[in-house]
């Protein structure tokens, strides 16, 4: 597959695909956990917190676009640095 290493689908999966009404010919599974989330509101993608305060992302479909790849790498940055800020905060 062309460009493999951005774009797979776990079709085999027991949970493919995760996300309700989401285009399973069209569903990228490279980032199953999405790197974004450590973003908490500036992730960009659609989500709610739920009462206990858990985000809930299981509108978004940001991970499994196939352009979903470039917009992940994009926020690399935005990544390291919250993963930085968690990390002096448990100090």
């Amino acid at each position: 597959m062309e460009d493999s290493y951005r774009y797979f689908s776990n079709k085999s999966c027991q949970y493919f695909p995760c996300h309700k009404g989401a285009d399973a010919d069209n569903f990228n599974c490279m980032f199953c956990y999405c790197p974004l989330y450590v973003l908490g509101e500036n992730c960009g993608g659609k989500f709610v917190y739920l009462s206990n305060g858990c985000k809930d992302c299981s509108a978004c479909l940001i991970p499994h676009r196939p352009d979903g790849y470039d917009k992940i790498i994009s926020k690399y940055e935005e990544i390291i640095h919250a993963m930085h800020c968690l990390e002096e905060r448990e100090k």
